[in-house]
Order: structure tokens, then sequence, then C-alpha cells
């Protein structure tokens, strides 16, 4: 099936009557509003901190390690647990907080396994 000779400039035409019909509709964008004086804007109120939720730490130091408990809110979040000589953990209190979870980290993000197949 073959085109008519005329359809691009057919096609052409109608574009450009589009194009004309639009730039002819379009109005300059209206300027902005003014800016406010200076001192009419009032300063924003200072952040005020809440008590209840700042983490309440409490250190106990024994001979072989250093307990430090964290709560907020009064609820035991964690404890750190630094022995004297070793790698610092971490107990978790499970949902019940009657039974603890020992961590190495607070990441509980998942960890990929990054083993070396082949080196040369």
């Amino acid at each position: 099936m073959s085109l008519p000779r005329a359809l691009p400039i057919v096609v052409a035409t109608l574009l450009a009557a589009a194009l004309s019909a639009t730039s002819a509709r379009a109005q300059p964008a209206p300027p902005p509003p003014p800016l406010p004086a200076e001192g009419a804007v009032p300063p924003p109120p200072p952040l005020l901190t809440d008590p209840e939720l700042e983490p309440q730490v409490t250190i106990i130091r024994r001979d072989t390690e250093t307990l430090e408990e964290v709560r907020i809110g009064g609820e035991l979040k964690f404890i750190k647990v630094t022995p004297r000589t070793g790698v610092p953990y971490y107990l978790v209190p499970d949902p019940n907080g009657r039974q603890f979870t020992r961590r190495d980290s607070l990441d509980i993000s998942i960890k990929v396994p990054l083993w070396v197949l082949l080196s040369w």
C-alpha cells in the first residue's frame, strides 16, 4: 500500500497550524508575589526535647565486665555488655521481656556471605 504524495504536506500544514494556535494562546506567567519584610516573619519556635524519649543509660561496673542498660520511656531496650577482655556484645529482650537474645551488634540488616571461591 503506497501513501499519497500529499500526505507529508498535509501533516506539515496541520503541525504548523497546531503550533501557531498554541503560541497564540500562550500568555506570559504572572510575576511572583513580593517577599514579606524582614520583621514580618516570626522566627521558628525553638526545638523542644521530650525527656520521655531520651534514652536513659544506667552503667553498672563489675570486676569482670561493664553493663550499660538502655531504657526509653522506662522500657528496657537492650544491655551492652563489655567484658574486661574480649569483644562487647548486646543482650536484647524478647517481646515478652522474660529472656534475652545475645547479639554481636544492634544491626538487624541481612548479611550476605562473601566467600572467596577462586583467587589467583
